[in-house]
């Protein structure tokens, strides 16, 4: 586990070490989707991890999902964000602002202006989702038109710019867990007949031109993305040849020299393997609900350079001291995930805190 502390290169950054906070949506923003006012607090609480990587941030209205979640496209934005960036560098660490564009996992009551989602094909996702009103069945998203898939990707070379004038080292591209992005890799919720549908090189062409205008706009250093091959969640099925998508779109994404790749890795260990070797900068692995016994295994490998975890980092501020130390976890509390304000959100006990105790 000792080199998990040891410092690492991510893109034009040396990280302090090799653990990551992986983002997690806690829908705490304010209603126009400025950063709630604990949000600095509570990313600068878990920056002794050498990265955070922040909650999914919607790049434009069009790009909200669920309710409360923050955006990076306006001025006020920017303010919110620069409070939580500031605090976080104080801290000694490093934040990626994660964009995220949920497309059809969207309701239009959660909506600036309620407005109807957008996504690759008009096909709902067949699941329900919470809103003001209470759980509802997310409706058929509008497809986009070939001049709007062009707009979005400009929406999200904007907010990636808003993002850096906001003080963040970086952003990662959501291309994962049945996002926009991610839904323009499967089949299931994309069957356009342009040049954004049909066969893998098409399908991948969104998120290659995403990551390429980001890239020319904030420098591929500062670019990154997380992918999750064989996700089969909300409707999502990427077909026979997913693995095979995933082997030309990782090495397209490669010829970019983007500061790394993010894999939330969900047992193809083959696929994992060859994405590893096709990849040729900073890989960071996820693996939800790795017991505690293995942090640490992958990097020793050498089958990832940095790890990510999620819960145990937002259950533990002090995560870090806690590996380091071999102390007993938090328990995590699934009540406060998402909303409210600062139970299960920056009150989680410090070691210091039972020892006061």
């Amino acid at each position: 586990m000792t080199r998990l502390f040891q410092p690492v290169r991510l893109g034009d950054y040396t990280l302090q070490n090799r653990l990551v906070m992986a983002p997690m949506t806690r829908s705490r923003a304010e209603f126009d989707g400025t950063p709630g006012a604990l949000a600095a607090a509570y990313y600068a609480q878990r920056a002794d991890l050498g990265l955070i990587v922040t909650e999914g941030t919607q790049p434009s209205d069009d790009g909200q999902g669920y309710l409360t979640t923050p955006g990076i496209y306006t001025a006020a934005h920017v303010e919110g964000w620069r409070r939580i960036t500031s605090a976080v560098h104080a801290k000694g660490s490093h934040i990626f602002i994660q964009l995220m564009h949920a497309g059809r996992m969207s309701h239009p009551d959660n909506t600036p202006h309620h407005r109807q989602a957008v996504a690759p094909s008009a096909i709902a996702p067949g699941a329900p989702m919470f809103t003001v009103k209470g759980m509802q069945d997310i409706p058929v998203p509008r497809a986009l038109t070939l001049n709007e898939v062009r707009e979005t990707i400009a929406d999200f070379r904007h907010a990636a710019r808003r993002a850096i004038e906001a003080g963040a080292d970086g952003v990662e591209i959501h291309g994962a867990n049945a996002y926009l992005v991610h839904q323009f890799l499967a089949p299931s919720a994309n069957v356009r007949t342009d040049e954004y549908g049909g066969s893998i090189e098409n399908r991948a062409r969104f998120a290659i031109e995403v990551a390429a205008a980001i890239a020319d706009e904030i420098g591929a250093d500062r670019t990154a993305i997380r992918l999750s091959p064989g996700t089969t969640m909300w409707g999502i099925d990427e077909g026979p040849n997913g693995p095979d998508l995933y082997r030309y779109l990782v090495a397209e994404l490669d010829r970019l020299g983007l500061a790394y790749l993010h894999i939330m890795h969900l047992g193809n260990e083959a696929l994992l393997a060859d994405l590893r070797q096709l990849w040729t900068r900073a890989l960071i692995l996820s693996r939800p609900g790795r017991p505690r016994e293995q942090i640490g295994s992958d990097v020793v490998s050498g089958l990832a350079d940095l790890e990510a975890y999620g819960q145990l980092v937002l259950a533990n501020p002090d995560f870090l001291k806690r590996l380091r130390t071999g102390a007993p976890m938090n328990d995590v509390d699934p009540r406060t995930f998402f909303g409210g304000g600062a139970e299960g959100y920056v009150d989680y006990p410090l070691l210091s805190d039972a020892t006061a105790a």
